[in-house]
């Protein structure tokens, strides 16, 4: 292993555990801090050298917020490199299950995925020698709980990696607050401490976060969100319907039968997705409902004579769903998942990915009036008030646009094609 190729904090990481070190003692580690800051890769080669160094027909837990993200992102990445060290791996997916062989020892390691409060089910009744848990802020803490008490063998420990969420997340009061109490060697990362990234490259990302996403993936903080969510969208952001033709077009929807109705009509013209019209409803205003046949048709004008490749909708809205399928519409669920959601549309919306035409008043007024809800405790959430044209965006942007390009906040690794190892 090449260790010029790695920053000091890097090294820190990769040789914690080893004899000699002041650090040996600990009996675990979290490295938390910005985005692209190297401490994934880091806590990830040394996790596992650790553990083919120090054990041998032992079992290892590998957690992540889901198994694909977590091949994606971790496994992707390591095992190459542990054959490029001379390690022969072999993965069983059906399992859930890799085994590596290295310089004689012959361990597992089982894959997580901590999705939620019930994935603490998966993973009782099996004892490890020690853990690996990549986002840990991302994951329900009866999981994180429950993977830490399965390593019970002499000489497990621990291994945390994150992103910042709020300074009211349980795991940033229980464990980063609390690390010297629980004898754990707690590393911040910055993007300088990541010495693949040029200068550049980092200006890049600051240019592209703002508000609490810039203080936590770029300062690395664990901050507060407050204020407008998109609180860096401005009047002259908003751009005229650019003439000439689109190549695609989609129509997101949230539905509501008391709350507004929003649809948005998204054209692409290269690599740039416009909002260049919009239905929105508002039944308390209007003093009336709409069926669900009415909001079909006024879906139908909206298209035009356009070829709309699909409908992201509202996943909740069955019935809607179900009209727009007899009538021959190709609808998708939309993803719907919040803070990942607004992430990915702040990014679109700040590299000019995503534009906002004029004309959509509803959304641009909903943009001033979508702000954080500063009352729910421990929670990143917005407030439910103002929303509908922006969860029809970020439904727009986490499905379509999200599945197309790779995102800056996603941070995504293409999965590499193994050579002499191969799933089975």
């Amino acid at each position: 292993m090449n260790y010029r190729a790695f920053s000091e904090k890097q090294r820190t990481v990769l040789t914690w555990w080893l004899p000699g070190s002041r650090y040996h003692d600990k009996e675990a580690i979290v490295c938390d801090g910005a985005v692209r800051s190297g401490k994934t890769l880091a806590m990830g080669l040394s996790f596992f050298l650790w553990a083919m160094v120090c054990f041998d027909g032992m079992r290892f837990g590998v957690c992540g917020k889901t198994i694909s993200s977590l091949r994606r992102n971790v496994l992707s990445e390591i095992l190459p490199r542990l054959e490029g060290m001379g390690a022969t791996w072999k993965e069983k997916r059906t399992e859930n299950l890799v085994t590596v062989t290295f310089q004689g020892h012959r361990n597992q390691f089982y894959i997580f995925g901590g999705r939620d409060e019930s994935s603490a089910s998966l993973i009782q009744g099996i004892t490890f020698a020690g853990v690996l848990l990549d986002e840990v802020a991302l994951m329900p803490k009866s999981f994180v709980e429950q993977a830490c008490a399965r390593c019970s063998v002499a000489g497990s420990r621990l291994w945390f990696n994150c992103n910042p969420a709020g300074p009211s997340h349980w795991f940033y009061k229980e464990w980063i607050l609390e690390a010297e109490k629980r004898n754990c060697l707690r590393l911040h990362f910055m993007m300088e401490d990541n010495p693949s990234l040029t200068e550049k490259i980092r200006q890049r990302y600051k240019r592209l976060y703002s508000g609490v996403f810039y203080r936590r993936f770029v300062l690395g903080q664990w901050a507060q969100a407050e204020g407008r969510v998109y609180d860096f969208f401005e009047p002259d952001m908003v751009k005229p319907v650019p003439e000439g033709p689109f190549d695609k077009w989609y129509i997101s929807c949230d539905y509501g039968t008391v709350n507004p109705t929003s649809m948005g009509l998204w054209g692409r013209r290269g690599e740039v997705w416009y909002r260049v019209s919009e239905f929105y409803f508002d039944s308390r205003a209007r003093q009336r409902q709409m069926t669900d046949e009415e909001y079909a048709d006024q879906l139908q004008k909206l298209a035009g004579e356009r070829a709309i490749t699909a409908v992201i909708a509202d996943p909740s809205a069955a019935s809607f769903i179900e009209t727009l399928r007899r009538r021959g519409w190709n609808v998708k669920k939309a993803e719907n998942e919040v803070l990942s959601g607004i992430r990915l549309t702040a990014d679109a919306l700040k590299a000019g990915r995503l534009v906002i035409c004029e004309g959509c008043n509803d959304l641009l007024r909903e943009m001033d009036e979508y702000v954080w809800d500063l009352s729910s405790g421990a929670k990143d959430r917005v407030k439910k008030e103002h929303d509908h044209a922006m969860d029809e965006m970020r439904y727009f942007v986490s499905t379509v646009m999200a599945k197309k390009t790779d995102s800056f906040a996603v941070c995504t690794v293409e999965r590499r094609t193994q050579g002499r190892s191969n799933a089975s």
